[in-house]
């Protein structure tokens, strides 16, 4: 009888269950990423509101979505804890979502800077090539050099940066329907 236990218990196991839609992002024809339920999204919609939601459920080109009230509280102790205040539920059909990714950051812009050390790199080449036309005694080869690999890092971080994906042309977002096929009434 114990030998035939862990069998029954094998054979008693099968289950059948039914796989969730799902989103795909392409770009040119490639998958670059899937969103699932369970997952979470950040978007912009046609409308212009950014919304970054968990993703409960994906079914019939409609997104079920939770945002979380999340905020900042004081201690006793003097330190800060976070904490969830409530949520929203929102629905949206996939054809509304403009642009993909999180909405630009308020403190520390990495383009912003990179911008400016590009420009200040660029002047100070600039001043070195006048330096060296005016006065070539004067000219430091060094300091033209750092300012043109100031100016180079510059370029790089300010193409480096999040912005959105936009959806259109270029990038696609795919709805798959894994549900079951519709069943035809012809006789075989």
């Amino acid at each position: 009888m114990k030998f035939f236990l862990p069998i029954f218990l094998l054979i008693g196991s099968v289950s059948f269950s039914q796989s969730a839609d799902f989103l795909v992002l392409k770009k040119k024809g490639k998958t670059l990423r899937s969103y699932y339920a369970g997952s979470n999204i950040a978007f912009q919609t046609n409308s212009g509101a950014f919304i970054d939601a968990y993703i409960n459920a994906i079914k019939n080109d409609t997104l079920y979505l939770q945002e979380f009230l999340i905020q900042q509280l004081p201690s006793r102790l003097g330190g800060y804890y976070i904490d969830t205040v409530g949520s929203y539920h929102y629905k949206f059909h996939y054809n509304q979502l403009a642009s993909l990714g999180h909405k630009p950051q308020k403190g520390f812009d990495i383009r912003g800077s990179g911008a400016s050390l590009m420009g200040g790199g660029v002047l100070l080449t600039l001043a070195s090539v006048v330096v060296l036309i005016a006065d070539p005694k004067k000219f430091s080869p060094a300091l033209m050099a750092a300012s043109a690999g100031l100016a180079g890092a510059g370029y790089l971080m300010s193409k480096r940066g999040g912005k959105p994906i936009d959806l259109g042309k270029k990038y696609q977002l795919i709805y798959m329907n894994m549900g079951a096929a519709k069943k035809s009434n012809e006789l075989p």
